[in-house]
């Protein structure tokens, strides 16, 4: 029976990630309508922090306990999994019509985070150091730049010239809306690290390293409760809001998991890692390049299939580069 808990577990949380997504879409919606906060800025912010918070707690532990391998390999492979897998299987569903504003604003901030992610992290190519880390001083710089993104998420809550929200609509009361978000909250990390323990467990028997496992297995793994947050809301019509839950994710665990992360304890850098970066700065290019290519501004379903193709082919080099 010991042997086939994990797996019970791992289909248990995959229900519970499904459902508490659903609970989190309708929540924070249900708050944007009322108070007319555009639906972009609730997923910048509130959608993107709890969809986040799986690759926090696991980078906080992975910190803690040293293993840089997992923290640093989590973010780059869960940004990673967000433009190429998530953006792209909304875009399946649904094809994401975006603002102005994202394509030029927001889209262009989460690459900054991955470029400045490269420069804190290769101090043996800029500066001649005989090793690299991402140091406690790299950390707070990260938490400061979390704090102009923040800033800059609430002067685009209401209406603004590049960024239309729809008028307050009639909506749940304030209350149940916030137990909506709660409940998704909890079923999301629930379902989420139920997921993650169960897929390292199975990946532990094959053997696989702590590297490729934060790359893919975790990293998937942690980025599930937005994938299945942005499905829902492309399949309810909100593709701003999924829009903004991945790129708001993947400022957010740059800029405040990793920044967390290193202000805890410093994280060695492997060069190795510059490939993953640079897939992270890829696809960032490759979204902006989307948002001119078919319909202006939009993410097509051509597009979606696309960045799914070319995840598929990421996973299968990293797959097999350990073989």
């Amino acid at each position: 029976m010991s042997l086939i808990l994990p797996y019970i577990f791992l289909l248990i949380g995959f229900a519970l990630l499904i459902k508490g997504a659903d609970l989190l879409v309708a929540g924070a919606s249900a708050i944007s309508r009322r108070y007319g906060i555009s639906d972009l800025a609730i997923g910048l912010t509130v959608v993107a922090f709890g969809t986040s918070t799986p690759e926090l707690f696991v980078n906080i532990a992975a910190s803690i306990k040293g293993s840089t391998g997992i923290a640093i390999g989590n973010v780059l492979g869960s940004n990673i999994a967000n433009i190429l897998l998530i953006l792209g299987v909304s875009a399946l569903i649904r094809p994401l019509r975006v603002t102005r504003g994202t394509v030029w604003q927001e889209i262009p901030f989460s690459l900054l985070a991955a470029l400045a992610l490269w420069a804190a992290a290769n101090d043996n190519l800029l500066d001649g150091w005989p090793y690299s880390d991402i140091s406690r001083s790299d950390g707070l710089i990260f938490l400061l730049f979390f704090g102009i993104f923040m800033y800059y998420s609430a002067s685009i809550a209401h209406v603004g010239s590049n960024h239309q929200a729809d008028p307050p609509r009639a909506s749940h009361a304030m209350g149940k809306s916030l137990i909506l978000i709660i409940g998704g909250l909890i079923g999301l990390a629930l379902g989420g690290k139920w997921i993650v323990d169960g897929a390292i467990h199975a990946a532990s028997a094959f053997g696989i390293s702590e590297s490729v496992i934060g790359l893919t297995v975790v990293a998937v793994g942690t980025s599930l409760p937005e994938l299945a947050t942005s499905a829902m809301a492309a399949y309810k019509g909100n593709v701003e809001m999924a829009v903004g839950n991945v790129v708001g994710s993947n400022i957010f665990n740059i800029f405040f998991v990793l920044g967390i992360s290193s202000a805890i304890k410093p994280l060695p850098f492997q060069p190795t890692n510059n490939f993953d970066i640079g897939m992270v700065v890829l696809a960032s290019l490759i979204l902006f390049t989307t948002m001119f290519t078919g319909k202006r501004h939009s993410l097509d379903r051509w597009e979606g299939a696309l960045l799914v193709g070319i995840y598929a082919g990421y996973i299968g080099y990293l797959i097999f580069a350990v073989l």
